[in-house]
């Protein structure tokens, strides 16, 4: 693990999902007495190990099927949830659209069609689709990793999934050339009329996704002393990059920098890579989503045998999108994945863009184009499962804006609204698994009697950055919350928190979140040894 720069940094992790928000707690430090809070001495020492000295911690476990509190610490007094605000934002939008939702995402021909060709233009009607095939596994599943490659620039080990990021766009261009279209005299154009996002959706959602909107760059090491093999992906125009990064003796150090020109599409990386490590990955933002999927289309179309006249790059060219499709003909339609996979996508690697996401599809759903309205119907979601919504504070879907807040007891109150649903297993299964998928797919990694392995399903989440006071790294706010297997076919629902802690560097920040995992963990082999009781 590379270890913190002396200049301020906030640190956004697959495996900590972290956000810029200041490391302020709210009640008193410490381990504060409260009612239910026996945890037993192995909870007790990781609570009170160097770096919490300052630090608040909430705690709420509920046997799901009696109501009975088991475990109980502020469990009313707002905490900073990092990505566990995920659990609130994805559990409204999964609400809103049914967990068995599919996006469509059809391809209109706007003009007249004379044999082959069509004398007019192709409009992608964007509708929001997190992914456009890009991930889709032949079974219908969505891959995902451990650690996602979104946060490629942040933290190591991050990689691939297997599929193309333009499958779908492929998919697409030769459904067009199936129906009879080998000429486009026209234009090809993004309709991205669906929804407009707001500053504090970052990263911000847009109609149209692919590859989550970023640019994949690899370098694999080769000789000492040689330039190291650079991939990239997916490569459109006129997206261009170059490398400097040299190979250095194994044992060396492995420091990637990436940089790019101000619409994105000059793309430069520079440093080094030690000759033993493994691939490293790295990624650069798209500007323009809706200028980069029309290229990647036309791109696609020319692939399938379908010629375009108007040059493939350039701004997308939203004169040619029409008031009203009536009158217009399909061509192509690309049909997503159920929301339930984007779902897990969203919990297991702490999907950020996807969270922001279920913001802006639940306006959808409200016949809104703007993505604030999606709070209103958040609400009543909350209001309608008999949750107070007064109990957290957003203003985002991914948890990492400074406004966010929750208690213990209203993500205690979410998940167990869950196991009343028909979609109950689907959305337990769809957290990562203690030791096995996920966030939490490392946490047991070297302790062979790791508490909990692959019998606690919960969501985690980070807040950190620097503090040059310090020199240190603060640590906001560190959750976990989900599901406790009790034993005997019963759940616990738990929520754990803790707000203020400190670690010299991002080996710490780590080290908190595995922390707990070794918690919730250990509450599991509690809850299993009184059989549930």
């Amino acid at each position: 693990m590379r270890s913190i720069p002396a200049r301020r940094r906030t640190w956004a992790a697959a495996a900590l999902t972290t956000a810029l928000v200041a490391a302020t707690t709210t009640g008193a430090a410490g381990v504060a007495p409260a009612p239910h809070d026996d945890l037993g001495p192995e909870i007790a020492a990781i609570m009170n190990k160097p770096g919490y000295e300052h630090a608040q911690w909430g705690l709420l476990e509920v046997d799901d099927a009696t109501g009975r509190i088991v475990h109980s610490q502020y469990p009313d007094q707002f905490f900073i949830p990092g990505s566990t605000a995920k659990l609130i934002s994805v559990s409204g939008a999964w609400h809103a659209l049914g967990g068995d939702h599919r996006f469509t995402t059809p391809v209109q021909a706007v003009g007249e069609r004379q044999g082959t060709a069509l004398n007019g233009s192709l409009v992608v009607v964007a509708q929001g689709d997190l992914t456009l095939g890009g991930r889709t596994a032949p079974d219908g599943s969505v891959s995902y990793t451990p650690i996602d490659h979104t946060y490629a620039n942040d933290v190591p080990g991050a990689t691939l999934t297997p599929e193309d990021p333009l499958a779908g766009l492929d998919m697409i261009a030769q459904q067009v050339r199936q129906s009879g279209i080998t000429e486009v005299r026209g234009n090809v154009a993004v309709d991205s009329r669906l929804f407009t996002s707001f500053p504090e959706l970052d990263p911000s959602p847009t109609p149209l996704i692919v590859n989550d909107n970023v640019i994949d760059l690899l370098t694999t090491a080769t000789a000492p002393g040689r330039a190291a093999q650079l991939s990239w992906r997916p490569q459109v125009a006129p997206y261009q990059v170059d490398s400097t990064v040299r190979t250095v003796a194994a044992g060396g150090p492995t420091d990637i920098s990436v940089s790019a020109s101000p619409d994105g599409t000059r793309i430069s990386l520079s440093g080094t890579i030690a000759a033993d490590a493994q691939p490293t990955l790295r990624i650069s933002p798209v500007q323009d989503p809706a200028a980069f999927g029309r290229t990647a289309l036309i791109e696609a179309l020319a692939r399938a045998g379908v010629t375009v006249a108007a040059p493939p790059t350039g701004p997308n060219p939203t004169g040619v999108v029409p008031d009203s499709y009536d009158g217009t003909q399909r061509v192509a339609a690309y049909v997503s994945p159920v929301y339930a996979e984007y779902a897990k996508l969203i919990f297991k690697v702490s999907h950020n863009l996807g969270a922001n996401l279920a913001i802006c599809l639940m306006a959808v759903t409200a016949g809104s184009h703007r993505c604030e309205d999606g709070f209103p119907v958040l609400d009543d979601f909350l209001r309608g499962a008999g949750i107070d919504p007064t109990q957290a504070q957003l203003l985002d879907g991914r948890g990492g804006n400074p406004v966010d807040r929750v208690t213990p007891r209203v993500e205690s109150e979410l998940l167990h609204y869950w196991q009343g649903t028909p979609d109950a297993t689907r959305f337990r299964e769809a957290q990562p698994i203690l030791g096995v998928d996920g966030l939490l797919a490392f946490v047991c990694d070297g302790c062979p009697d790791c508490p909990g392995r692959g019998k606690v399903w919960a969501k985690t989440g980070t807040v950190a950055g620097f503090d040059a006071l310090n020199r240190r790294i603060a640590v906001g706010a560190d959750t976990i919350g989900g599901y406790l297997d009790a034993g005997h076919g019963r759940l616990h629902t738990f929520y754990l928190a803790v707000n203020g802690a400190s670690t010299p560097d991002i080996d710490g920040v780590i080290q908190i979140g595995d922390d707990l995992a070794r918690i919730a963990g250990l509450l599991q082999e509690q809850a299993a040894a009184r059989g549930g009781a």
